[in-house]
């Protein structure tokens, strides 16, 4: 290997997507395991935090368009929304252009749910980040956009490998 050449490099000495995962995976499981596991645990899933934010972000929504935006089927749409709906989370809401459509949309009550966990879980992080040397930190800020960037392609459907 040349002495400028990155350890993840293919042989055109571009750096290798699937070497950088092969070493990045691991480390990035037990940190989510241990996040997860440690972050003030509330009893809203994944899935129904991730609809919270997409409606908070973008208004109300309906139904069927939440469910492609994330990835699942209608019927599993409907059914976190209802749980959501139970505890006052979000609301539905008629269209008066179209009174057979139905938006739902994230109550103040959801918000400030929404806001909670999020708040406990940034504090989580930034304390597992806060264990991390100067230097280190330096180098993760200039690397958060560049996650960020990962986190949006993938979100939108611009992944092109397995999720396996």
């Amino acid at each position: 290997m040349a002495q400028n050449e990155p350890a993840d490099a293919n042989p055109s000495g571009s750096p290798d997507p699937h070497a950088i995962a092969q070493r990045v995976r691991p480390a990035m499981t037990s940190l989510y395991v241990m996040y997860f596991r440690n972050a003030h645990q509330s009893d809203l899933t994944g899935p129904q935090l991730s609809i919270m934010t997409r409606l908070k972000d973008d208004g109300p929504s309906r139904i069927n368009r939440l469910a492609e935006a994330e990835g699942v089927r209608m019927p599993t749409a409907s059914n976190t929304i209802n749980q959501l709906e139970k505890r006052g989370l979000v609301q539905r809401i008629r269209d008066e252009s179209d009174r057979r459509g139905v938006s739902v949309g994230i109550t103040r009550e959801g918000e400030a749910e929404l806001n909670r966990v999020g708040d406990e879980r940034t504090k989580y992080l930034g304390d597992m980040l806060g264990a991390l040397p100067e230097a280190d930190l330096q180098r993760l800020d200039e690397l958060a956009d560049i996650v960020n960037v990962l986190a949006e392609k993938y979100v939108n459907g611009h992944n092109s490998g397995s999720t396996d």
